[in-house]
């Protein structure tokens, strides 16, 4: 089942320079990283990188997720949520969702992907724009029962081929934070 119960109000996704208290310079490094999570991920965890499908599915998208993606509200899409983890732990929530409209036709199978990781996949593909990244303090309602807390950092950006633009969130979970300062050499 997907984590989208709505929180009573809105994130605000906000870019960097929009930050205000700004985090620890850490923090902002990993959230503000334009280079693959999941070649970063691996490398923190020497090669014991592994991704955790959590749900994978057709639903009506959030309403922030719409906005992100200039659709109607209420819009159908695939959704895919997994746990990144290093060593085994999850180190990151992700959830990732695209149109259905999009999709159709498009020849990116999301529903393919199984333990594979959709950023590696994105990074890959050297037709796939970036744009920019936007953080905000993840509602925990959200997230998997097993790792809401409050005020996690979260970071999405949307990923345009043409006509298909598939949207990445990821919310970064205390675990990783505790790895990446006990081997700060591999980050």
């Amino acid at each position: 089942m997907p984590h989208s119960t709505a929180p009573r109000t809105a994130p605000s996704w906000r870019l960097q320079s929009q930050l205000e208290p700004r985090p620890d310079p850490s923090i902002l490094d990993w959230l503000f990283d334009e280079g693959s999570l999941t070649r970063r991920l691996t490398r923190l965890s020497n090669d014991g990188f592994s991704v955790t499908p959590l749900f994978e599915g057709w639903q009506s998208l959030r309403a922030d997720e719409c906005a992100a993606l200039d659709l109607t509200e209420g819009s159908e899409g695939w959704v895919r949520e997994v746990y990144l983890r290093g060593h085994g732990e999850a180190w990151v929530f992700a959830r990732s969702v695209a149109a259905r409209s999009a999709l159709q036709g498009d020849g990116l199978h999301m529903d393919e992907l199984g333990s594979r990781s959709l950023g590696e996949l994105l990074f890959c593909d050297q037709a796939f724009q970036r744009r920019a990244i936007e953080v905000c303090h993840y509602p925990q309602q959200w997230l998997p029962v097993e790792c809401r807390a409050p005020e996690l950092w979260g970071r999405r950006s949307r990923f345009d081929r043409g006509a298909l633009s598939v949207l990445v969130a990821e919310v970064f979970l205390p675990t990783l934070w505790l790895a990446a300062r006990a081997h700060p050499e591999n980050c």
